[in-house]
């Protein structure tokens, strides 16, 4: 559907991260918006200032004037907005359908893949922001960059990018200009069914890419890899360009190793086949945000922009919300939030982590998210956790799906091959309390997974500096004596 064609728009889930990343950029278009959610949250006041009028608590009195609804997967036909919606006979748009119809004038950067499509999608925002590109972007992160925060969703004049969600299909209803696949690995099989059905529906994303276009694919990842060999001839016959990236010699942007400088920023060297090599001075740790550099460089030169403006573009990204995000320190204990919730990012984060904590431990608070991911990789999940010091792991977020009894997170701890590593501690509290009490100085802390388990850095935070007070008042007698020594 055209984008003059919505009409009036009326959202549901308007507060949650995909959703009230669209919603601000329908209205600076120009359309009438309005929305609802469940619950009052940090979303909602920033839409209002964009123009959207929002409702708290879902009503079917909500959508009696509008002419299209949009909602997400995550919202159930029995809403009361979505069944009037229907009895009226009102279009009902997934979010991908309302996304496509911003991004159709627009030359286009759809980034999709089982992990790492945030920070790619915010690495190119933010490089097309340094380079006075007036992108437009919808990201379900909080992009931050060295000029400040640019948040999940702006609206410019430039090129469109946009975080495009596999999950369920629906990011099949994008035509980029470029498509950029960070991994095929197999994930949401509730969805899916095999992953078979997986790696086909990644085909069929490669082939809406725009003729003319340039298919972006990790070289390292196995799953990408069957991409291109089965999708390279037929896409040149459109001529699409297709340009691979990783640390395997036949990429044709090879990716140097990530090593930390003396002044902050990770040094990554890339050298691609048919131009200079090129040098990225990264603000993000890590082998796997060098990879996610890498994708954004390319396509950033296909929507030409200079290989080293690129470069310095890239540079100038601090990261996205809940991507090794700080949240503090106390008693000696860095606390970091990231949303990793599949045990391949499990992994590269831990990895990321033992560098960053030096001679600490590096401690995880771990919530899984779906069950279904829970039941069909806790054996994945179990060895990525066991290069950690201490785990604690608490119950699942059921997000979209039922409760399934027979899933919880002892199913992973149950998976860690190291005795004694892991705990699973059900309530959220108490296991933010739990992994608090494990930590020491000089310790890293890792608040991870996709759901709620992010509302718990600032308890852990305050279970840290009640320890610290505590010791700091045993330490010091309340006559001010010498701590532990006789009064003269």
């Amino acid at each position: 559907m055209a984008l003059a064609d919505l009409g009036r728009v009326h959202l549901v889930g308007v507060g949650g991260a995909g959703m009230s990343a669209v919603a601000p950029l329908l209205a600076a278009r120009g359309l009438r918006v309005s929305g609802s959610d469940a619950h009052d949250g940090p979303a909602l006041a920033p839409l209002r200032a964009a123009g959207v009028t929002v409702h708290v608590g879902h009503d079917a009195a909500h959508v009696e004037d509008v002419d299209t609804l949009v909602v997400s997967s995550a919202v159930r036909d029995t809403n009361p907005e979505v069944a009037r919606a229907r009895e009226r006979g009102v279009p009902v748009l997934h979010r991908s359908e309302a996304l496509a119809a911003l991004m159709a004038d627009r030359d286009a950067v759809a980034v999709a893949g089982a992990h790492g499509k945030t920070t790619t999608s915010g690495m190119v925002a933010a490089a097309l922001v340094h380079a006075g590109a007036d992108p437009s972007f919808a990201i379900g992160g909080v992009v931050r960059s060295t000029a400040g925060t640019l948040g999940g969703a702006r609206h410019g004049e430039g090129p469109f990018v946009a975080e495009a969600d596999e999950s369920d299909g629906s990011f099949l209803a994008y035509e980029p200009l470029v498509a950029v696949v960070t991994n095929v690995e197999p994930d949401h099989l509730d969805h899916y069914g095999t992953q078979e059905r997986f790696e086909a529906a990644f085909e069929r994303f490669a082939d809406r890419v725009r003729d003319g276009g340039l298919l972006v694919a990790c070289a390292d990842d196995a799953g990408s890899a069957r991409l291109v060999a089965a999708a390279r001839d037929r896409l040149a016959t459109r001529g699409v360009e297709v340009r691979t990236y990783g640390t395997a010699p036949d990429a044709d942007v090879r990716v140097g190793e990530s090593t930390a400088t003396d002044d902050g920023p990770w040094r990554v060297e890339l050298t691609p086949r048919d131009e200079p090599p090129v040098v990225l001075h990264l603000r993000v740790a890590g082998a796997h945000m060098a990879l996610d550099a890498a994708a954004a460089w390319c396509a950033l030169r296909r929507l030409g922009v200079p290989g080293e403006e690129a470069a310095a573009g890239l540079g100038d990204f601090v990261g996205t919300g809940r991507r090794f995000e700080d949240r503090g320190s106390a008693d000696g204990v860095r606390v970091v939030d990231d949303y990793a919730h599949h045990p391949t990012e499990v992994a590269a984060l831990l990895r990321t982590a033992r560098q960053v904590a030096g001679e600490g431990r590096v401690v995880v608070l771990f919530q899984p998210h779906l069950f279904s991911r829970t039941r069909t990789f806790a054996r994945e999940f179990g060895a990525a956790f066991d290069l950690a010091d201490a785990v604690v792991v608490t119950d699942v977020y059921a997000a979209r799906e039922d409760p399934d009894p027979e899933v919880t997170g002892a199913l992973v701890v149950a998976h860690v091959p190291t005795p004694g590593k892991a705990v699973f501690v059900p309530g959220r509290q108490d296991a933010a309390r739990a992994a608090a009490a494990l930590a020491r100085p000089g310790d890293l802390l890792l608040t991870v997974g996709a759901g709620d388990v992010t509302d718990l850095g600032p308890v852990v935070l305050a279970e840290l500096a009640a320890r610290s007070e505590v010791a700091g008042a045993e330490a010091t007698p309340a006559d001010g004596g010498a701590a532990g020594g006789a009064r003269p």
